[in-house]
């Protein structure tokens, strides 16, 4: 199982970072590669054809601006793409946003929150879980880790109110 991750540019790499760490926490395989949608299109389809063929269960695409990357990664591939808006130019990322919401019918993106390259990887991990019961219940567990820590944040308020 593994997860392809793309950005188009170095930049992106801080926000990015974040889908490799929970792709790492789960211990699904990623690679990741720095490739543009418009000055190097043929890298993009090289990298998307050749992880599909290793066995590839998503691509998670960091993209800002005019956000054409997941667009064009989902040209190459039947399977799941799944595009996170970076915060790139002065429109705070809502430019790509709704760039890659707004894909043609006929070819779905995912798309995250800005800057949602968290969310990105945990739902790359819904996908492996779908047909991997060990990760299933190892993403269940990461779920109800995050309720208990909830409710124990929860507790301590209310402990603080009732003093």
């Amino acid at each position: 199982m593994k997860v392809g991750i793309v950005m188009g540019s170095d930049s992106d790499l801080g926000v990015m970072k974040k889908a490799a760490d929970v792709l790492k926490e789960f211990g699904i395989d990623y690679e990741m590669v720095i490739a543009s949608a418009h000055r190097t299109p043929e890298e993009v389809k090289k990298f998307v054809t050749r992880l599909e063929a290793e066995g590839a269960i998503a691509f998670i695409a960091g993209a800002g601006a005019a956000a054409h990357l997941p667009g064009v990664i989902a040209s190459f591939t039947v399977l799941p793409v799944i595009g996170v808006p970076l915060n790139a130019t002065a429109l705070k990322g809502i430019d790509a946003l709704l760039a890659i919401v707004q894909m043609p019918s006929g070819m779905p993106v995912a798309t995250m929150a800005v800057d949602g390259a968290k969310n990105a990887a945990l739902f790359a991990v819904q996908i492996g879980a779908a047909q991997d019961a060990e990760l299933k219940a190892q993403y269940k567990t990461y779920r109800d880790d995050m309720a208990k820590a909830v409710i124990a944040k929860n507790e301590k308020l209310q402990a603080e109110l009732n003093k």
